[in-house]
């Protein structure tokens, strides 16, 4: 097995492209030559089920799948596309390589780097026993490469998505004016915390009617995962480049300008807001994630979007898209398992069910179980905050944001949930847990006007319950979180308090967690 690059390929390629690999640009169909190799595409049980995945975003990729399939057809490559309701389908990428060699035993296997670990090691480790020649070309369709992350990483005391960000910009350079960032600044996020308000024009994200082959597998989405989370249908996604792209010029075009200030806010019932919604196109190959964003750029410089939403949602893309994937190749294997917090509650059913009386966070969930979709603010704030300050195990609730989002792959919704959401990692990713009473939810949301809990209410029966989680977290962490710097103010405001004052607190939260 190796991980150079060829001078050329060798005759006779079984090129293997992965659901997350559907770009006309792969490096594999780069190096390959449709005249002599072929292209392995298969639908598996076990990619399908190693977590429950949501019904839409098993929908999405098999849809994506054999849309794509049918293009590099049409391109000239020959194509063996394997789908799961096939009858000799033996159920795993490893065994359909073996299916495909002993008809083609010659061949060698050629392929773009699985971005998931737990993928790569499963090819890696098969060559290896099999005695096959697998050639992993580096993934060109990210911005930082392995070696570069390693690189800026490698001496630092701490590593901060900030300045990482700051190289991306200089590499790309995208918002940039010779050395300096557009604008003065390279980060205008203090300009993007306005709450929205329900009476604002929202367009929504750009939707797709299903044709005949997205039909065909939501049908068979409906028989054989009847039983995943969420909802099925209205299915709305594009699943080909050409719909994805159209997608990208809604966003640009309608949403964009206002994206910037209301990137933080949440509106009951109004669950896209001015948001992009092209993760799960970005994600699975449809879109360049470059090409995103120098889309996004041409808006600013055109005058039709203010820096702030331009620079907001570009840092979005090249500095924490990016920033996550280097974390999680520098830190897999473990990474998923870390739990510095000592995190042992099990995951709550209405995590799966959004039956709870708290509104955000039934708004949360059941937009979740709706459309595979919430944004980063309410996974971060709202579903990851409780989990943090409940005491959570972080593992579940990795497990958890992997199965129920489209535009979940391992590598970029570990780090965001075991580092950013759950602190487990002890402070590798962030500089501090981002634990948040009902004051900030109320301040960013409508939802507290609805919520059978009081906001303003710190203690008791009535009150919101984030109010006593958060200084519960704090006081059972303080052994491990006192020292650190960004939560001095806190842990004084709690100091101040008289014995009396902290009990009622630690009273209210032990109650309600009872009842978890």
């Amino acid at each position: 097995m190796s991980d150079q690059t060829p001078s050329q390929a060798s005759p006779g390629n079984i090129i293997l492209i992965l659901g997350d690999q559907l770009s006309p640009d792969l490096p594999s169909l780069k190096q390959g030559n449709p005249e002599r190799d072929r292209v392995l595409m298969a639908e598996v049980a076990d990619e399908a089920c190693y977590v429950p995945h949501h019904k839409k975003k098993l929908a999405f990729v098999f849809a994506a799948m054999r849309h794509f399939a049918d293009e590099l057809r049409e391109n000239g490559w020959s194509v063996t596309y394997v789908r799961l309701e096939d009858s000799d389908n033996s159920g795993s990428l490893p065994t359909e390589l073996d299916r495909m060699l002993s008809e083609t035993p010659d061949c060698s296997v050629l392929m773009t780097e699985p971005a998931e670990y737990r993928l790569r090691t499963a090819l890696t480790s098969w060559a290896e026993q099999r005695e096959i020649d697998l050639t992993l070309l580096e993934d060109s369709r990210f911005i930082a490469t392995h070696a570069e992350f390693q690189e800026w990483a490698k001496g630092r005391k701490q590593l901060r998505m900030e300045y990482f960000y700051r190289e991306m910009r200089r590499k790309t350079g995208l918002l940039m004016q010779g050395d300096e960032p557009e604008g003065g600044q390279w980060n205008f996020d203090a300009e993007n915390r306005k709450p929205a308000q329900d009476d604002m024009f929202m367009p929504g994200p750009f939707e797709v009617e299903p044709n005949a082959i997205t039909k065909e597998v939501l049908a068979l989405v409906a028989d054989r995962f009847s039983e995943n989370f969420g909802t099925l249908e209205p299915f709305w996604f594009a699943t080909t480049r050409a719909d994805a792209l159209r997608a990208l010029d809604h966003f640009v075009d309608r949403a964009l300008a206002s994206f910037g200030d209301y990137q933080d806010a949440m509106l009951e019932g109004r669950p896209f807001l001015y948001h992009s919604v092209l993760a799960q196109y970005i994600n699975a190959g449809l879109l360049n994630p470059l090409e995103v964003c120098r889309r996004v750029e041409r808006a600013y410089y055109d005058g039709d979007a203010p820096l702030n939403a331009v620079e907001g949602y570009i840092r979005q893309i090249i500095g924490w898209r990016e920033y996550v994937r280097g974390i999680y190749w520098l830190r897999m294997p473990g990474y998923t398992k870390q739990n510095f917090l000592d995190a042992s509650r099990e995951l709550p059913d209405f995590y799966w069910t959004g039956e709870t009386d708290m509104a955000c966070m039934a708004a949360a969930i059941g937009q979740t179980r709706d459309e595979a979709y919430a944004h980063h603010i309410q996974r971060l704030m709202v579903t990851g905050n409780f989990a943090m300050l409940a005491g959570v195990d972080p593992h579940q609730v990795h497990e958890w944001y992997l199965a129920v989002y489209a535009d979940a792959y391992e590598w970029v919704e570990a780090p965001n949930v075991i580092g950013m959401s759950q602190f487990a990692d002890g402070g590798l990713l962030g500089s501090k847990p981002y634990a948040a009473s009902g004051n900030y939810i109320n301040k960013m949301s409508n939802h507290c006007a609805t919520c059978a809990y009081d906001v303003k209410k710190k203690t008791g029966p009535k009150a919101c319950p984030f109010n006593s989680l958060y200084w519960d977290f704090l006081h059972r962490n303080k052994e491990k979180l006192r020292g650190n710097p960004r939560l001095g103010q806190p842990y004084s405001t709690w100091g101040r308090m008289s014995d009396e004052r902290q009990q009622e607190y630690l009273d209210s939260a032990a109650t309600f967690l009872k009842r978890l």
